[in-house]
């Protein structure tokens, strides 16, 4: 059963930090922070149209300007979801640029951030020079600070986040696939039924809820012809479809290592199937780690085994280690494997 996401860290673990996920046949990508990314081509950051950012410092956000260059030009729509101050901080980055040549150009930047209380958001449009359009902010009563909340709701998957401290609020975040929908092909083929796009708009209705009884209309694309057909959802899932758990991936990034945080990352990666979590830092250098609010490897693995992932990735590798990576893989491991 292929898994919907595919997911690789950007650069080595010794570079900026990044995750970047693919969503299957959908030619849509996430991006996981927004660190220097030249590792990856223009083609792949194009599809990286929903941009979440833990926080913004250098190594987090000096990528941003190589996205906003590679899209400028592109009739695009990205939105960024982030920390408190993430709207300021695109605003500071568009200002130091000029765009009196940019009039025609369809580029729009959609960014929110999100607060204890509320969710603000603003929109720059590249036609009229990225001038920053706020909206008003839009009050959350039962609070976002306290436990995993959505930052994006796809009828596929949900994004959500969890604020840490890193002395500034970092965000992590977890990618959970609402569930996985596997097409048996050779049942299809034995039914004389192609496999197509059409199977998509099958997988969107299944992910919208649709009830068994909901008709929709598929075009085929048969040996030598062209057909339409109507179908009823709830038989085609019976005779064709397995639907088994989501997927899920969770990105923790710049935190200390503490009560509050430890409870708080354990609760977003509850059960994930892959667990990337920075470890800059060897636990022999535990009290450096917690002055810096890093984590160690070895509380990286902690955390892993306490949040019962199935895999665990490190990175965000001080430099103070280099040549020392297999050192600090081997130490996470251990702690995720042993408790």
């Amino acid at each position: 059963m292929n898994p919907s996401f595919s997911s690789y860290l950007v650069n080595e673990p010794f570079g900026d930090p990044g995750l970047y996920v693919e969503i299957r046949w959908a030619r849509r990508a996430l991006l996981f922070d927004l660190g220097e990314n030249q590792a990856l081509s223009p083609t792949r950051l194009l599809r990286a149209g929903d941009l979440f950012v833990s926080h913004t410092h250098m190594d987090h956000f000096i990528g941003f300007d190589r996205v906003l260059r590679v899209a400028l030009g592109r009739g695009k729509t990205l939105r960024l979801f982030g920390p408190p101050g993430l709207i300021a901080n695109v605003a500071g980055k568009l200002r130091g640029y000029t765009w009196n040549l940019v009039d025609g150009y369809p580029l729009t930047l959609e960014v929110r951030e999100f607060h204890p209380r509320e969710i603000r958001s603003a929109t720059f449009r590249a036609g009229e020079g990225f001038l920053p359009q706020e909206a008003p902010p839009c009050v959350t009563p039962d609070g976002l600070s306290e436990a995993p909340f959505p930052v994006l709701e796809d009828p596929m998957f949900t994004v959500r986040a969890i604020a840490l401290n890193h002395r500034i609020p970092s965000f992590a975040y977890a990618l959970q696939e609402q569930f996985h929908i596997n097409v048996n092909k050779e049942r299809l083929r034995a039914a004389g039924l192609p496999v197509g796009s059409w199977l998509k708009d099958l997988k969107q209705h299944l992910w919208q809820g649709q009830p068994d009884d909901f008709r929709f209309t598929a075009t085929l694309y048969l040996e030598h012809r062209r057909e339409e057909r109507e179908f009823v959802l709830g038989d085609v899932r019976d005779r064709f479809v397995t639907i088994t758990r989501g997927q899920k991936l969770a990105y923790v990034v710049d935190v200390r290592y503490d009560e509050d945080n430890e409870a708080k990352i354990v609760a977003l990666a509850r059960d994930a199937d892959v667990f990337y979590c920075e470890a800059p830092y060897l636990d022999c250098d535990a009290d450096k780690a917690r002055e810096r609010y890093h984590l160690t490897a070895r509380q990286a693995g902690r955390l892993a085994n306490r949040a019962g992932v199935r895999q665990l990735v490190v990175f965000h590798f001080s430099p103070r280690y280099t040549g020392q990576g297999d050192a600090i893989v081997r130490e996470a491991q251990s702690a995720f494997e042993g408790g």
